[in-house]
C-alpha cells in the first residue's frame, strides 16, 4: 500500500508539484512497474516518506507515464531518484539502494 505521503506526478503535474515549490526541498522516484528493481525501492520510499514527513516532499514518476519529464531530466535508468530544492535540481541516484544508504543521501541533502 502506497503511503499518503507520495505524490505522484506527470508530464502535466510535474511543474506545479516539483518544480514549483519553494519551500520544502523534494525527491523524485522516476520508476516504472514492470522494473524489479523500482517495485523494491517502493516499499522503503514510502517508508523514508513517513520518517521525513514535513521536511522532505516524495514525489513518484512512472517514466511510462511521463515520458516528456523523463527524457527532458535525462532519466536513462530507472530508478532514478533526483533532488529538487527550489526547483533546482541538486543531485541524482541511480539504482536501488538499502534504506541506510538513501537515509544517509537524504540526511546530506537536507543539510546542504
Amino acid at each position: 500500500m502506497a503511503s499518503e505521503h507520495v505524490l505522484n506526478a506527470d508530464d502535466t503535474t510535474f511543474q506545479s508539484i516539483v518544480l514549483d515549490e519553494q519551500t520544502t526541498p523534494v525527491i523524485v522516484d522516476f520508476w516504472a512497474p514492470w522494473c524489479p528493481p523500482c517495485r523494491a525501492l517502493s516499499p522503503t520510499i514510502d517508508a523514508l516518506s513517513e520518517t521525513y514527513a514535513g521536511r522532505v516532499k516524495f514525489v513518484k514518476v512512472n517514466t511510462d507515464e511521463a515520458p516528456a519529464i523523463s527524457a527532458k531530466l535525462g532519466i536513462a535508468s530507472i530508478p532514478a531518484l533526483l533532488f529538487f530544492k527550489k526547483g533546482e535540481q541538486q543531485g541524482m541516484l541511480q539504482g536501488a539502494f538499502p534504506k541506510s544508504k538513501l537515509i544517509e543521501v537524504i540526511d546530506a541533502f537536507l543539510g546542504a
